[in-house]
């Protein structure tokens, strides 16, 4: 009796928010700011935002596209840039995640281990490091990886080397700092070998 009593006094209270896609677009400029700058410095252009080099996103289909739009970035380059693929597997923390069209929205952390790409019957595999993938409810997923190589690229004799070494260092390291990186390096070669030999 009290619950009920309590949630409706709270629904009454509550007012529904809206999600970042129902939101309208907010203009990329200014206008106030734009007139207040020349007024300052009239001999040079404002300054760029994140926004200014950004397209807006699409607003979400009302029904499910039959492509997932996918843009996978690295710090230093751009691996697939609106990419329509059939689906895409990612090595989340939480346990691989497989992302197709129509994907609820959501942010996973990434882990070591392998990426696939699927477009057809074609599937292409990167060995990711770390990093983050943002899943939109327009049928679009960002992937921002910290390192990223194709697995065709990968050296199983030198995975094997590296493996070894960083256990070694592991067994023999005296600070946490020490076996913090060990771990690091154990951890992205034990990933490294189960991706080639799995």
């Amino acid at each position: 009796m009290l619950r009920r009593a309590t949630t409706g006094i709270l629904a009454r209270h509550i007012r529904a928010r809206p999600l970042s896609t129902d939101l309208p677009e907010i203009p990329t400029a200014d206008a106030g700011f734009l007139e207040a700058w020349k007024k300052v410095v009239p001999n040079i252009d404002p300054p760029k935002t994140p926004l200014s080099f950004m397209q807006p996103r699409p607003s979400t289909p009302p029904s499910i596209p039959s492509k997932l739009t996918v843009n996978f970035v690295l710090p230093y380059a751009s691996e697939l840039s609106a990419k329509e693929v059939d689906m895409v597997i990612i090595p989340a923390t939480t346990g691989n995640m497989g992302v197709l069209p129509g994907h609820v929205p959501t942010i996973a952390e990434l882990k070591p281990g392998v990426m696939s790409v699927h477009e057809g019957n074609d599937v292409t595999k990167y060995f990711i490091s770390s990093g983050f993938a943002y899943i939109h409810a327009n049928s679009y997923a960002d992937i921002i990886a910290v390192e990223a190589v194709p697995l065709d690229r990968i050296d199983a004799s030198l995975v094997q080397k590296g493996l070894a070494e960083f256990t070694q260092k592991l067994s023999s390291a005296s600070s946490d700092l020490e076996k913090a990186e060990a771990q690091i390096g154990v951890d992205v070669h034990s990933a490294l070998n189960f991706a080639l030999t799995g």
